[in-house]
């Protein structure tokens, strides 16, 4: 008897608790740029140090220029890593810069375009008040405060604060190796003369792209053909490169020549599930050989994409240790067009999406669904979610849309 179809989130949940953070490492922060942190990052020092001026202008004592007309004797200047070594007393001021120390005796600055010098004097034109544009010892943080979870992938943004809390590297997790195995004998590389019966191997560039997007290393295996002792090479050379993914593509149906899950089987692959209750990409497959996860990928591009994006990308991040890994992706939306009722697999529509004018989103599906269409898949903006059994919708409805990016999603 044939095993049924699981449903998209019953699959995914299996994914993720399959998945164990890989081990940590302590990279410089030139290297840190998108990785994952494996350690809460604590500040190692505190920002500012010193009080110091958010402004150019003149440092002084508010109580002295408490009304408009103040005129104070100017004493010296204080400016970025050199400060005023004297006092501010009263009826005195001293100039001051951007990021300089405020002076002993100061608790305010005047900006400059509210002051006139007059010889060894300033005149200043508006009143101040204590405080005035002065940044306070610790406004930003302090030394020892925590400043980054654990789990979170570092951003240029993160990265900088790293840097200002004086951390010269983050520990972070190694990046998952994913090994990427194209199959079948009808591909060819790009650039490769082509036979009659045979198409150029593209799947592998986009699980390749996502990998790396999400912080991966991916691992080219290249493209296997359908004998049974080339794929066990393959499958051989992704333990050897001590791959944590194997992601194959193609032959993981049930045809005469859809060998994958064979050899799988023979390596020593633990089955998890097979068949998705999903449009595209029913065809999925999920096991562990050892250490090594597999994640056997439908053929046909839009398949092979939506499964990628819907499946392997929430493992990569687990790998990581992402908390969010499994995380609902999809934002609310209202449908274009009318659409039928739904059959008894959840849809993933490729659609286009345009604004609303109410802060939303439009979602129309695009004209072509044939999941072998790169170009289309090139193209759409997002995939429209359409839930098993869904009855007739009209345009208007709400729905969910999953957007695309440059990175898949």
């Amino acid at each position: 008897m044939k095993e049924p179809m699981i449903s998209v989130a019953e699959a995914l949940t299996r994914v993720l608790a399959a998945a164990r953070p890989v081990e940590s490492e302590e990279v410089a922060l030139a290297q840190a740029f998108g990785r994952t942190l494996a350690a809460p990052v604590v500040a190692g020092r505190t920002q500012p140090p010193f009080a110091n001026s958010a402004m150019d202008g003149y440092a002084l004592r508010a109580r002295d220029a408490a009304t408009p007309g103040a005129r104070l004797r100017l004493i010296g200047e204080s400016a970025a890593g050199r400060g005023f070594e004297g006092e501010i007393g009263a009826g005195e001021t001293a100039r001051i810069f951007t990021g300089a120390p405020l002076p002993p005796g100061a608790d305010a600055i005047a900006v400059q375009e509210d002051a006139r010098r007059d010889g060894d004097f300033v005149v200043f034109d508006s009143a101040a008040k204590p405080g005035d544009h002065v940044r306070l010892v610790g406004l930003d943080f302090r030394d020892g405060d925590a400043l980054l979870a654990a789990g979170r992938r570092l951003s240029p943004r993160d990265v900088a604060l790293i840097a200002a809390a004086n951390r010269p590297t983050a520990t972070v997790r190694r990046k998952p190796r994913v090994a990427i195995l194209a199959t079948g004998d009808e591909l060819r590389s790009p650039g490769q003369t082509l036979g009659p019966a045979q198409i150029v191997a593209s799947n592998n560039f986009f699980v390749a792209g996502l990998a790396q997007g999400l912080g991966a290393e991916a691992i080219d295996l290249g493209i296997a053909p359908d004998r049974p002792e080339a794929l066990a090479e393959r499958i051989a050379a992704a333990r050897s490169a001590r791959a944590d993914v194997l992601v194959t593509l193609g032959g993981a149906s049930v045809g005469d020549y859809d060998l994958v899950q064979k050899a799988l089987t023979d390596a020593g692959l633990e089955l998890g599930f097979w068949r998705i209750a999903m449009r595209p990409g029913k065809p999925l497959m999920f096991g562990r050989i050892g250490e090594m996860l597999a994640l056997g990928l439908p053929g046909n591009p839009t398949s092979s994409a939506v499964c990628g994006l819907l499946f392997l990308a929430p493992l990569v991040r687990a790998l990581q240790g992402d908390p969010d890994a499994g995380a609902d992706l999809t934002e609310p939306a209202r449908l274009a067009v009318d659409l039928p009722a739904n059959g008894v697999r959840q849809d993933y529509i490729r659609a286009s999406v345009t604004p609303d004018g109410a802060g939303g989103w439009l979602g129309a599906p695009l004209a072509n669904q044939d999941s072998s269409l790169v170009r289309l898949l090139s193209h759409a903006e997002a995939l429209i979610v359409r839930a098993p059994h869904a009855p007739p919708a009209r345009a208007g409805e709400p729905c969910r849309v999953l957007r695309l990016g440059p990175l898949g999603a």
